[in-house]
């Protein structure tokens, strides 16, 4: 009988072991589970006979285990089925199970727009009539959580279509975290309520203050050289400018972004009123009002 590995994201790796199992006609309520400290020979071994009606199994999870090779030999030897849960394998493991077994992949979406397409995707599987705008939602809301999507979207069934975003959001009832980016972005094109409501979406997230300012000096710096580069020497690609920075990809392009609307004048303007909204909550001031007040003067 096979050795049946899932590794990649838990919510993933468990939906496709319970699809496996039951395509081969198990059920995975029926078998018995290991994890933890009772993953060990002497507590797999008596599992490892068929019932009296044929195939049995058993699941083994690897969670917070590191197993030798003589135990993960013991698995492949198995007369039974055994489905082994093992997130992040090293290749070694990897090419155990692939040559003793099976070894099924399940990489979790991080990006906002391929988490979107899952949703979209999983939908659409479950006949649930959500529109693009509602998969984003979702998206942005949870993020890389796909349990807690799963969860809103077995909710969402028991309501008649169409799902639109409205209605989405007053289920979920959550507002997409803030992005210290795109509240930079909103200010730079002079978008002060966009701007403020990153602001305050950062805030009621539990983001320190403190921290936030920092981030802002950052981004700026970021920004102040990006114009100093664009300046130099023209047209500016994202690759140059995380090399010439010394920061990856993602906060380059970023910062180039803003950077292409500013000129010296503006971005010496925008970094003498950081310097003041800084000097001004270290010395006491309101630090949530004081960081409102800077993203309304970077919007004019």
């Amino acid at each position: 009988m096979p050795l049946i590995a899932f590794s990649g994201n838990r919510f993933l790796a468990e939906e496709a072991l319970r699809e496996t199992l039951a395509a081969r006609g198990l059920n995975v309520r029926d078998l018995p589970r290991l994890g933890g400290e009772d993953v060990t020979a002497e507590t797999v071994a008596p599992l490892l006979a068929p019932s009296l009606f044929g195939d049995g199994g058993v699941i083994v999870d690897l969670a917070g285990v590191k197993p030798d090779k003589a135990f993960l030999d013991l698995l492949a030897s198995a007369p039974v089925t055994v489905a082994v849960l093992d997130e992040t394998p090293p290749a070694t493991r990897v090419k155990l199970y692939e040559a003793r077994g099976e070894h099924h992949s399940s990489p979790a979406p991080q990006k906002t727009g391929d988490v979107a397409g899952w949703v979209a995707q999983r939908a659409r599987k479950t006949g649930l009539k959500l529109d693009r705008d509602a998969a984003l939602y979702l998206a942005e809301v949870f993020g890389p959580d796909l349990t807690g999507i799963a969860g809103e979207l077995n909710k969402l069934e028991l309501l008649d279509p169409p799902l639109t975003t409205d209605l989405v959001r007053r289920v979920v009832g959550r507002e997409p975290p803030g992005d210290s980016f795109a509240m930079l972005g909103a200010a730079t094109t002079g978008k002060p309520g966009e701007a403020v409501t990153q602001l305050r979406r950062l805030l009621a997230s539990g983001e320190d203050p403190f921290k936030l300012m920092g981030a802002v000096v950052w981004q700026y710096s970021l920004v102040a050289r990006c114009v100093a580069l664009t300046q130099e020497e023209g047209r500016v690609t994202e690759a140059v400018a995380a090399q010439r920075l010394g920061v990856k990809p993602y906060p380059a392009k970023k910062a180039l972004e803003v950077a292409r609307r500013l000129n010296e004048a503006k971005i010496r303007a925008h970094l003498s009123r950081i310097l003041d909204a800084d000097l001004a909550m270290k010395r006491g001031l309101d630090p949530g009002a004081t960081l409102e007040r800077l993203i309304v003067q970077l919007s004019v």
